[in-house]
């Protein structure tokens, strides 16, 4: 496997110009920051656009390119629901997260979600310290799925062994990360995230012509399977087969609400230069993302039907959907110029969304745990220095866990979110909208949701299937452990309630008039 000489050195020569703008760009914008709050969120002065394409960008990775692409090609048009319950997460962050949180951060100085949490349940140790090893199992899920989407794209184009690909990109990124990737993280992923959404809009006309357009794909894929033209399977009858209604409805859930918590999308929230943004914000995010991801879906699909009409090589890999949209562009581009750019676009999506991840987890380690739970008294130098052993060991960690990466890397992405929804849905939307949620029944809500989702996914990977998404399970004994709890423990005081705009409504009073 691996591009010919010609395309490698294109893509070679295309990425070496990518990050020298990307560091031009980094030096420039690290000029500009000059506090914590200039670093976490660009001295909350983000415009319309910044915000609104953050937002979507925060979203959407190379594991939308890779994992997105793969699903289409395994499952069809059931799958296409994930299209618009991603867009939707967005939107949902958005109108049901932004002004609320943003007004707290303000007037607060709120830069996180333990910050908010905090605040809310007046318990500035045991929540945030919970809440703080979550992000960190998440994002260490989530930089499994990053590194493997890594090693596809350099096994493609440089023919290299899964775990040399690992190594390298392993290398690579920790190196970028703890040296000089602590430069205007917004910027650059802003840059490489606009690098994606202009480069799906490029590339997957190439492959759908070349798989001969909608109609035929959807008279290739019937022939193949009826129900992988449907909206729904019909039932689990194969092992693509997994997207009935029941699956479908857990997954409108998992996506739209599991994505919406995400601590790195959430962070954009409180970053917004106004309020108002929020009015029109939804919309656009949803439309941008909505376009990109049926792009790259029914790209996927189309790879399928070039497949199965012998229009490209046969995909030896064991997880070969993960491949179908890097050996579409391959066989359809009309020149080695589009293979090499397309290679620049997934990897410097992925990257970007690696170094963010790892940063959480040093950040959350370090200032969450190290610095409020174990000593308070530490120096600034000495939190700088445990984020950055905890990013090395962020990157060791999730390295080994890509090793044996799983047939798809889609179901990666689904338990990641799987593990935000569980963990964090419920104490945030209750202790927005629900003045009775206490800290006691956050603390248990997110205990048991945390807990219980790795036990369902368990479960369900290991033992049996379940009818919907193991994540649905958890998410049930979270809300009745939060419900529970609270009600048998003191609530907070009202003085923190209305600090926190806690009620039944989306906008703090006095902006609703």
């Amino acid at each position: 496997m691996g591009l010919s000489e010609g395309s490698t050195l294109v893509t070679l020569a295309l990425i070496i110009i990518y990050f020298v703008v990307l560091l031009g760009i980094g030096v420039w914008a690290s000029k500009k920051i000059k506090n914590s709050e200039d670093y976490m969120l660009a001295g909350r002065s983000l415009g319309f656009w910044l915000f609104t394409l953050l937002i979507v960008c925060s979203i959407c990775s190379g594991m939308t390119l890779v994992g997105t692409s793969g699903f289409g090609y395994a499952s069809g048009w059931p799958g296409i629901w994930e299209q618009i319950f991603v867009p939707l997460a967005a939107a949902f962050c958005i109108i049901f997260f932004g002004s609320k949180l943003n007004k707290i951060g303000r007037e607060k100085g709120c830069m996180t979600l333990e910050d908010y949490f905090a605040l809310r349940y007046e318990n500035n140790k045991e929540l945030r310290a919970l809440s703080a090893l979550a992000s960190i199992a998440v994002s260490l899920v989530y930089l499994v799925g990053q590194y493997t989407a890594i090693s596809i794209v350099l096994i493609w184009v440089f023919g290299l062994e899964h775990w040399q690909a690992l190594l390298i990109s392993g290398i690579i990124i920790t190196a970028y990360t703890v040296i000089g990737g602590l430069y205007a993280v917004s910027w650059t992923g802003l840059v490489q995230g606009l690098i994606l959404i202009f480069g799906v809009l490029l590339v997957s006309p190439f492959i759908l012509s070349y798989a001969g357009g909608i109609e035929h794909i959807n008279t290739v894929l019937a022939s193949i399977d009826p129900n992988l033209v449907m909206p729904a399977f019909p039932n689990a009858y194969a092992a693509y087969a997994y997207c009935t209604p029941e699956f479908l409805f857990s997954f409108g859930i998992l996506l739209i609400i599991g994505l919406a918590c995400a601590p790195h999308v959430m962070s954009n929230v409180f970053a917004a230069k106004k309020i108002s943004y929020f009015k029109w914000a939804p919309l656009v995010a949803f439309g941008i993302y909505l376009v990109i991801m049926l792009l790259v879906k029914i790209s996927g699909m189309g790879v399928r039907v070039m497949a199965e009409e012998g229009k490209l090589d046969a995909i030896a890999a064991t997880n070969a959907p993960d491949f179908a949209l890097m050996y579409g562009i391959q066989a359809a581009a009309p020149g080695i110029f589009i293979t090499g750019l397309f290679a620049v676009i997934v990897l410097s999506a992925v990257m970007s969304t690696t170094d963010r991840l790892m940063l959480t987890v040093g950040t959350e380690f370090s200032w969450n745990i190290f610095k409020t739970m174990l000593r308070p008294n530490a120096s600034e130098r000495q939190v700088v220095r445990i984020s950055q052993i905890c990013v090395l060991i962020a990157a060791v960690i999730s390295l080994i866990l890509a090793i044996n990466p799983p047939e798809m890397l889609a179901f990666l992405i689904w338990l990641g979110i799987g593990l935000m929804l569980c963990s964090f849905a419920v104490p945030l939307i209750a202790g927005l909208y629900w003045r009775r949620a206490t800290a006691a029944g956050a603390i248990a809500s997110m205990a048991v949701g945390l807990i219980a989702s790795i036990g369902f996914g368990y479960y369900y990977q290991f033992v049996e299937k379940l009818p919907m998404h193991f994540s649905i399970y958890a998410l049930a004994l979270a809300i009745i452990a939060m419900v529970v709890v609270s009600l048998l423990t003191q609530k907070n005081s009202d003085a923190a309630l209305e600090e926190t705009y806690t009620g039944p409504y989306l906008h703090p009073k006095e902006l609703s008039k």
